[in-house]
């Protein structure tokens, strides 16, 4: 088994590589995925969740209503701080649980994890950040989620600098270019991914 980490800021394109990594027969953990399985209405995290922030967050359909809860944390660092011991540890042993299923295979298991940097939580034999200019990540929100650019920026803001992120960067994977270059880009990812090392499970 072999873990690789995937990452990227917001606007980078990271689900796109994803999903071609996984057409390629990695598996995929992703994060945001198992994030929103652990706040469904009815869950411990869900409960916790209203229990501190209010029946506000909660939308018309009895699930959590992500975007009221964003716009209640994201200008607040300590309500941020509360709202991820709430949620992190949940989600860190499911990610631990899914790569573990995997340990004793010769699969590629991706960490799809949008804050695999800024964590520092997983371990993985490598790093893949899925890199774009700013305002090549501006506009692809506007187009593709409809975002406001004050909106897009500001929290890309609120992520590590696209500097940093490189920095930690094992391999980099540019996707300003077109989906041929990405398919490119991807199979160079592929053939790298098969000459690191297996690694154990990571640790939440």
């Amino acid at each position: 088994m072999k873990v690789v980490g995937l990452t990227g800021g917001i606007g980078a394109g990271k689900s796109s590589v994803s999903a071609r990594l996984a057409a390629k027969g990695a598996v995929i953990v992703d994060a945001d995925a198992i994030v929103r399985e652990a706040q469904a209405a009815g869950t411990p995290v869900f409960e916790a969740i209203v229990e501190r922030f209010g029946p506000g967050v909660v939308g018309p359909d009895g699930e959590l209503d992500r975007p009221a809860l964003a716009a209640v944390v994201f200008g607040d660092p300590e309500a941020l701080k509360e709202l991820n011991a709430l949620v992190h540890p949940a989600v860190g042993a499911e990610v631990v649980r899914r790569v573990t299923e995997q340990q004793g295979t010769d699969r590629v298991v991706v960490l799809d994890v949008p804050l695999l940097v800024e964590s520092g939580r997983y371990r993985a034999s490598g790093v893949i950040v899925v890199d774009v200019p700013h305002d090549v990540a501006v506009a692809r929100l506007a187009r593709d989620r409809g975002m406001p650019e004050d909106d897009a920026r500001a929290r890309m803001a609120r992520q590590v600098s696209r500097e940093e992120r490189v920095a930690k960067a094992d391999f980099v994977i540019d996707n300003s270019g077109t989906p041929e270059a990405l398919d490119e880009a991807v199979d160079r990812a592929w053939a790298w991914i098969a000459t690191l090392p297996d690694e154990p499970p990571p640790e939440a």
